[in-house]
């Protein structure tokens, strides 16, 4: 093999002559640094890869483990959402439960028995079919009619306790008078005014009037009112008193049993007591008497009244 040298710039060459030993010595030059060079390099990276997955592995992980954990959270604050929104729903639930049974009890109060109100079905509703899109926030839409209907329960909530608080206030007028026997069944034995005493045989004055019966029989308050007094004592036996509108006070006497208490609201109808003979008393009966503005009057005017 012969190689050319060139020297100077006057381009002078000259010839080498190369023997195989010398061929092989720059065949290993040339190509042999470069695949020696390869192949460390190769081998460095080789020794690096346990490293390099590991690292992988490990970002990876971490990643991984975040991504895990917003998942837990959102999934946290979902069932916090969700269990709100039952909450609620429960509520609003109860409250149109007793909206419903307000509702219906003045409906039966006003006499509107013709189905117009009726609390007890679902209100007639009607429309056409909307489709909702793709991209409508139905979370959002939801929370709003929520709201709505949350505002329209307590809108309707208030009309109905002022409606039926106005009715109420009407009947309590209304049976606030009173009438009637204050006795299930009974006859009056002794009449208001002076009569001759059962235990001394002399005049005396009878501040009521008395109304006999069977042993506990029924004790009716003949008006609405507040009771006001009650005792048990050797003259009147057990007593209450209930106080009415308009300067009215009535008393009942010789109870085998109260069943009303001090401050307790009456009905008028309402039974207060179980007759008895407790007390001044011959036999079992009832001992009533009325008092307007603080003076006593005969009950019989408002016994023969007709009941409301």
């Amino acid at each position: 093999m012969k190689m050319l040298i060139i020297k100077g710039n006057h381009g002078k060459t000259t010839s080498v002559h190369l023997n195989l030993w010398m061929k092989a010595l720059l065949s290993i030059c040339v190509f042999g640094a470069p695949l020696a060079a390869g192949w460390w390099m190769g081998a460095n990276q080789i020794n690096q890869l346990p490293d390099f997955f590991q690292n992988l592995s490990e970002s990876m992980q971490a990643d991984l483990d975040q991504q895990r954990d917003q998942v837990s959270q959102v999934t946290q604050d979902t069932q916090k959402n969700v269990r709100a929104l039952s909450l609620s729903m429960a509520e609003m639930q109860a409250r149109l439960t007793r909206i419903e049974a307000l509702g219906q009890r003045v409906a039966v109060r006003a006499d509107l028995t013709g189905g117009e109100f009726d609390f007890s079905s679902a209100p007639a509703l009607g429309g056409p079919l909307t489709n909702i899109g793709e991209d409508s926030n139905l979370s959002g839409e939801l929370i709003e009619r929520l709201n709505k209907l949350d505002r329209q329960i307590a809108d309707r909530e208030m009309q109905l306790n002022l409606l039926s608080a106005l009715m109420f206030d009407q009947q309590l007028r209304d049976d606030s008078s009173p009438s009637g026997l204050p006795a299930t069944a009974g006859w009056v034995s002794s009449h208001y005014g002076m009569r001759t005493d059962p235990f001394t045989g002399l005049e005396a004055w009878h501040n009521g009037i008395d109304i006999a019966g069977r042993e506990g029989s029924a004790v009716l308050a003949v008006a609405s009112g507040v009771v006001t007094y009650t005792d048990a004592s050797t003259t009147y036996g057990n007593v209450i008193e209930i106080t009415h509108d308009s300067g009215l006070v009535t008393l009942y006497a010789h109870n085998r049993e109260l069943f009303v208490a001090l401050g307790e609201i009456v009905h008028k109808g309402q039974q207060i007591a179980a007759m008895g003979t407790t007390g001044r008393s011959t036999g079992p009966h009832v001992h009533f008497e009325v008092y307007k503005n603080g003076r006593s009057v005969d009950p019989a005017s408002y016994i023969q009244r007709t009941v409301r």
